[in-house]
């Protein structure tokens, strides 16, 4: 089967934004214009095609990343059933709420562009910030959409000065919209120089006209400004536009395009989703200046054999390379593997390498996804995004490859959980169900962690907020059928070392026969991160929150042992020393000790590790850790003070105040463990006016008398 679109026809992109932002509301009028739905599905009427999971439609917010493909022709061309003239997009919509941030970050990975949605009333939002900084790492060229322009309190140049102080001062505005808030009727192009205007049915009949005799002086001015950002980067238009000639149209979209592609200029849209004002020209814009695969460097990766640093070309001909990126149950096929073609063709029914696990794996049937429907494909090429069915051992990022030509391409990180309940099932029935449940939900969501309390053999379910949980659970009991008990939530504290220590630990017994010795001497210290260009030497194993330095000299320790203490170590880390939480961010030299020829063994040097990190920790100035929230509160301004008093109440700092949409947005950093509860405190406070945001910020070391409070919860005696 041929590819049926060139690969320079192809954009791979994300829709974006802060919950509310009206991200999916955008979505919806893409399906409607490029002819994948037949009517608009509203937000507000729980009938969306990408919000299709129960619980989207019932709470009216995005949970899951949904992937579409769908085709689109630019709306100004007459012949649109020209297939030369038409793009295919694969789109994936993102969820806004920052409990479900690692939809946003696993799909940042794979997608080659990105629209960023923003609230015309509200400007950059907390979690806007939080995707930025995604797109940020991940390299993704961006397109801004100021939506909601309809909406009372709309203010374009109050969106576009917060985007410059909060994202990037290389957001440049492109169109700017006729009339605000229910005086909205169209937008001008500064690019063509025309108004545009959406009439007919959902705003399919799009006009093109002179600019309002109003507005032109604004557009001469801003054209004046894009013009000057453009031409940077081109020395040759640059030159002219010194001697006073102006680039060609075609000139100023190309420019444009690099500059987009290289990420220095975001292009600024406006418009209204829900009045359907300006969405055709957002993919209009997303053909014109967001990349083709085509358009991007090869995807780099490691070779497994050596460690050395190999790519892939985004060609048909080259070896298979592809990430698998999210894994989804489904009622009807099993587990869907989401995956996205870097490099080469996969067909159904053939063998790949999961090179991640090293195991070979058979592609039983792949599908193109319309969020909850499925179009059965045979073969998949470079660029595009599909899903698996069959597949046994995948997990999120792992590399899926040619047989005879593995690669291991950059795994994805996701943050770690900060909230976690205790979950108990109803019935012994519902025991047996719940150990699949939770498997099945944990493989799918890397930010939701399972594990055993080893004294009292509860289980603990951990996750990035209240909601996260609240959604897990939901699902455990509709989709598999799970009745449980739920505890109070609990903060995911950590532990921490604050400075350098060392111990010595022999392990010896005798037991009558054969008898156990293990002797370590290891030195432990606050990790520190890598810097920029530092790599990691042969003698070191490290991961994000722990290093094992091996400096043991003249077999003094035999090599076979020495895992073993690095695994000691570890497992007393993860039983914590001051209150049994997981202990992070520590470096462990082993540097000395001694072996038995006949006693020694793995066991006894792991609980010699053991017995001398905690004798180690125990003189290194260990503390608990508490997760910090970014917390943004949104209030007229008659409550500020008593907003303020109640963040420093909470033992949070207010960090500063700015004005937006009639409001005043307070920025303060609190402690998680105070703000359960607090969204009602607030509403109380401010007669229901108010409403708040928070997202994890960083673990900072908790005071002295929480600390006592927290080990008497914990049961743990001062020594």
């Amino acid at each position: 089967m041929a590819r049926a679109f060139p690969l320079n026809k192809l954009r791979n992109f994300g829709i974006v934004a802060h919950v509310d932002a009206g991200k999916t509301t955008t979505s919806e009028r893409v399906l409607f214009y490029t002819g994948m739905s037949h009517k608009i599905g509203e937000v507000h009427d729980g009938a969306t095609v990408t919000d299709w999971m129960e619980q989207e439609r019932e709470r009216g917010i995005t949970i899951t990343a949904a992937a579409i493909s769908c085709n689109w022709t630019k709306t100004m061309v007459e012949d649109r059933t020209n297939t030369d003239l038409m793009h295919t997009f694969n789109i994936i919509d993102t969820p806004g709420h920052i409990d479900f941030t690692a939809e946003v970050k696993r799909s940042m990975r794979v997608l080659d562009g990105a629209v960023v949605v923003f609230d015309g009333a509200a400007g950059v939002e907390p979690q806007t910030e939080t995707n930025w900084g995604y797109a940020d790492e991940a390299n993704v060229p961006r397109l801004c959409f100021i939506n909601k322009m309809d909406k009372l309190g709309a203010d374009f140049d109050a969106s576009i000065k917060s985007i410059h102080d909060r994202l990037s001062p290389k957001a440049v505005r492109i169109q700017l919209p006729i009339g605000r808030e229910n005086d909205l009727s169209g937008v001008v192009d500064l690019i063509t120089m025309k108004a545009y205007r959406f009439g007919g049915e959902m705003g399919m009949q799009v006009t093109e006209e002179e600019i309002p005799e109003n507005l032109k002086a604004e557009a001469d001015k801003w054209r004046a400004e894009l013009i000057e950002k453009v031409v940077e980067h081109d020395d040759v238009l640059m030159e002219a536009f010194l001697e006073g000639n102006e680039p060609s149209l075609e000139d100023l979209k190309k420019t444009l395009r690099k500059a987009v592609i290289a990420n220095e200029i975001f292009p600024i849209l406006t418009g209204s989703a829900l009045k359907n004002i300006g969405v055709q020209l957002v993919l209009d814009a997303v053909v014109d200046y967001l990349p083709s695969p085509l358009d991007l460097p090869p995807v780099e990766g490691t070779d497994p054999k050596n460690e050395e640093t190999i790519t892939r070309d985004p060609s048909d001909e080259a070896p298979f390379a592809a990430l698998a990126f999210k894994l989804q149950d489904d009622k009807f096929v099993g587990q869907l593997a989401f995956f996205r073609v870097y490099s080469g063709t996969v067909k159904a029914g053939t063998y790949i390498l999961n090179s991640s696990t090293g195991n070979k794996e058979r592609v039983g049937r792949i599908v193109r996804l319309m969020a909850d429907k499925r179009e059965e494909v045979d073969e998949v090429y470079a660029g595009e995004i599909a899903a698996m069915v069959g597949l046994k051992e995948v997990k999120t990022s792992h590399t899926l490859c040619d047989l005879d030509k593995p690669i291991i391409l950059e795994q994805i990180t996701f943050p770690e959980p900060v909230v976690a309940v205790r979950v108990e099932p109803k019935t012994k029935n519902d025991q047996e169900k719940m150990g699949t449940a939770l498997k099945r939900l944990s493989d799918e969501d890397p930010t939701f962690k399972v594990s055993t309390d080893e004294e009292t053999l509860e289980t603990i379910i951990a996750g990035m907020g209240e909601l996260h949980l609240d959604i897990l659970v939901d699902r455990m009991k509709r989709e598999f059928g799970v009745e449980a008990n739920i505890g109070q939530p609990q903060v995911a504290y950590r532990e921490t070392i604050q400075r350098e220590a060392e111990a010595e630990h022999k392990y010896i017994k005798q037991s009558g026969g054969r008898g156990q010795y293990g002797h370590v001497k290891i030195r432990i210290k606050p990790l520190e991160p890598l810097g920029e260009d530092e790599t990691v030497a042969k003698n070191v194993t490290r991961d994000e929150h722990f290093e094992f330095v091996n400096n043991i000299k003249g077999g003094v320790i035999p090599g076979e042992y020495i895992p073993a203490v690095m695994k000691g170590a570890k497992e007393a880390m993860g039983r914590g020393f001051v209150a049994g939480y997981k202990m992070e961010d520590v470096s462990v030299e082993l540097f000395d000790g001694s072996y038995h020829d006949v006693d020694s063994s793995e066991i006894a040097f792991k609980l010699a590790g053991i017995n001398a990190f905690k004798e180690a920790a125990a003189k290194a100035s260990p503390v608990i850790l508490e997760p910090i929230m970014k917390v943004e509160v949104r209030t007229p301004e008659e409550y500020m003070g008593d907003i303020n008093g109640s963040i420093s109440s909470k033992r949070g700092q207010v960090e500063g105040t700015e004005e937006m949409g009639g409001k005043t947005i307070v920025h303060a950093k609190v402690p998680l463990s105070e703000l359960f509860g607090y969204t009602n405190t607030l509403r109380s406070m401010t007669q229901g006016r108010a409403s708040m945001t928070m997202e994890f910020d960083h673990y900072e070391v908790v005071p002295p008398n929480v600390a006592e409070d927290i080990k008497k919860a914990r049961g743990v005696k001062n020594d």
